[in-house]
């Protein structure tokens, strides 16, 4: 066996140039002495728990400066032999991994110019007989580009692509995202595996913008037909999240660190939440910052008009077009004015004013203090010009810049009508006052649930007395409680088990996977009745409670605010549909707040008994 490897060994030295083969370089020299070994880190199926293939990782001789691979790869690139020592390693891959006679894929590192340089010294033809002398099945090799901005030649790269596919291995793109990559060498390469970059991965349980983009790229999977892989796993709830949202294989340390040998199964704590039915509660959209809108918005392409525009002039545009309601006064590319139409033409109209200001300069009749917007300003900033004191911003509209530069206006009504479709998606999604999750991840958490088979605990928390509260504090004090509420929740409940969601007004929806939901309840609804009377005054904490109008108008007395929660125990397979949970919770809800138990739990009903109900 030492022989068959010295000789295969010296064989690929043969083929490499001249340097690697009479350098008396350190790496030329370990090269061809066989001082290059490799170590296997596995990358795991994230829908089975088990051992997918194997990556296979370089390494110089132990406690030396050249173990690691970037000191490898520096000594390669200063000894002019980085494309050799490629080749070669992926040689040492090969002809190691046959040693060890293990199962599944084998990931091989190689780059671009790399492999077309190989193809070409080997030949298209005879690709699969070179990898099957060493002992390997090429349909278990996948062949993985490293340094993509290194891709010189990419109709020779495509040659060499599909020599790879003729003989039975297959493509990987390594790094994707790590700003390297690009979309087109995707398109072109079309691999048929893509390793998403470790910054996309590295918690990404806690950050909605790394989800989305992971989501995205899922799309863009989808669309070429690649199967996706995530680097850099390193936590359990990282893993969860990745398994929930369907990307199929994995790679980290706690899947598996490097080895000398290859693993036989995925490392325990990995494979108990692979194994685990919970589902991972995904960061949600409203915590992503706020969106901007106004690039969907109609912006007015109205001409301006300069400071020593004339006044006849303005008067003239404002004839000539009739849609326009304002104009805005522009020094170069810079606004410094505008000038409301119907304001204008009412001082134009007036006796006497074409002939004392007819041509004299515009500006002094203009609103010298507008409102300018950047095209990517977001909803709060539109939002101030709805609540500003100065109401000319609402029938006046605003001058709408980009970096700086004028590029036309926007109107009063189209800024309410924008804003107010905007807050309303938004609150579908994060409830503005608590920016918990709204109705619609709700919905979809839920249905996660579901789908999965997962068994949890819908609870349906609402507020006893909380609109006499309201009417008598103000809804500044209404405000507060109801924050109360959501601090109190998301305080009680595991992060990472447990979601919470605001469906609207006083009402909140928690889903517990957490076993002790019971508990968390309790404490809730206890904490709960003892903060919120801090938020009544002194004569309605000693009287326990407030006098106030019901909702037919009659003065009564009402105790202090509380807290009730039903609850509905889900079980695997009982319920298709979220709405289907969504109701039983609200009957529960409803048990809850006419006794004063606090947490009610309410398991009786199923959904014929539902459709019952409702009929």
């Amino acid at each position: 066996m030492q022989n068959i490897q010295c000789s295969r060994r010296e064989a690929m030295v043969a083929q490499l140039s001249p340097a690697a083969r009479h350098s008396t370089g350190a790496l030329a020299r370990l090269m061809r002495e066989g001082g290059l070994h490799c170590v296997y880190q596995p990358l795991a199926d994230l829908r089975e728990g088990s051992i997918y293939a194997h990556e296979a990782l370089i390494r110089g001789p132990q406690g030396t400066p050249l173990h690691t691979p970037d000191a490898l790869l520096a000594q390669a690139s200063s000894e002019g032999i980085l494309q050799d020592f490629e080749l070669f390693c992926a040689f040492t891959a090969l002809a190691q991994w046959s040693e060890q006679a293990a199962p599944g894929r084998l990931f091989v590192n190689i780059s671009a110019d790399a492999l077309v340089h190989g193809v070409g010294l080997i030949g298209a033809q005879r690709l699969g007989e070179a990898v099957r002398s060493l002992g390997l099945s090429a349909r278990m090799l996948v062949l993985e580009i490293t340094e993509h901005e290194r891709v010189t030649d990419m109709p020779l790269l495509r040659q060499a692509i599909d020599a790879v596919h003729a003989c039975g291995a297959r493509m990987a793109l390594d790094d994707f995202g790590d700003g390297r990559s690009s979309l087109r060498l995707w398109s072109e390469v079309k691999p048929d595996f893509v390793k998403i970059d470790k910054y996309f991965i590295r918690e990404i349980s806690d950050r909605p913008d790394n989800l989305q983009m992971l989501q995205a790229i899922k799309g863009i999977a989808d669309v070429f037909g690649t199967t996706l892989i995530a680097e850099g796993i390193e936590t359990r709830d990282d893993l969860r999240a990745l398994r929930d949202l369907d990307i199929p294989f994995g790679q980290g340390w706690l899947l598996g660190r490097p080895a000398l040998a290859p693993r036989d199964a995925v490392d325990g704590p990995a494979l108990e939440v692979l194994h685990d039915r919970r589902v991972a509660v995904l960061p949600h959209l409203g915590q992503m910052a706020r969106p901007s809108i106004l690039r969907s918005l109609l912006v007015v392409q109205a001409p301006p008009v300069a400071p020593t525009t004339s006044n006849d002039a303005v008067a003239a545009m404002f004839h000539e077009r009739t849609e326009l309601h304002a104009l805005a006064v522009v020094d170069g590319t810079r606004p410094v004015a505008l000038i409301n139409r119907q304001q204008f033409m009412n001082h134009y109209a007036t006796l006497y004013f074409r002939e004392v200001h007819g041509r004299k300069p515009c500006l002094a009749f203009a609103n010298t203090a507008p409102r300018v917007v950047e095209l990517d300003c977001d909803v709060e900033q539109l939002v101030g010009i709805l609540t500003s004191q100065d109401q000319r911003y609402l029938s006046d509209g605003y001058i709408v810049t980009d970096n700086g530069r004028y590029l036309g206006l926007g109107t009063g009504d189209q800024l309410v009508r924008a804003v107010t479709e905007t807050r309303i998606e938004a609150a579908r999604h994060a409830n503005p006052l608590t920016f918990l999750p709204g109705n619609i991840p709700i919905s979809l958490h839920m249905q996660r649930l579901l789908d999965n088979g997962t068994e949890f605990v819908a609870c349906y928390a609402d507020l006893n007395h909380f609109k006499p509260f309201n009417d008598h504090y103000g809804y500044w004090r209404g405000d507060q409680m109801i924050r109360l509420v959501a601090r109190l929740a998301t305080t009680h409940c595991d992060a990472r088990r447990d979601f919470v969601g605001h469906v609207g007004g006083d009402d909140f929806m928690l889903i517990f996977q957490s076993s002790n939901w019971r508990q968390r309840c309790k404490n809730i609804v206890q904490d709960f009745a003892r903060e919120a009377l801090a938020l009544f005054d002194e004569a309605a904490q000693r009287a326990g409670g407030i006098q106030a109008e019901d909702r037919h108008g009659v003065p009564r007395f009402f105790p202090c605010t509380t807290l009730a929660m039903g609850a509905v125990h889900i079980t695997p397979g009982r319920f298709r549909h979220a709405e289907e949970v969504a109701n039983l919770a609200a009957v529960a809800k409803h048990e809850a707040k006419q006794t004063s138990a606090g947490v009610v739990l309410h398991s009786g009903l199923t959904p014929s008994d539902l459709s019952a109900l409702a009929a």
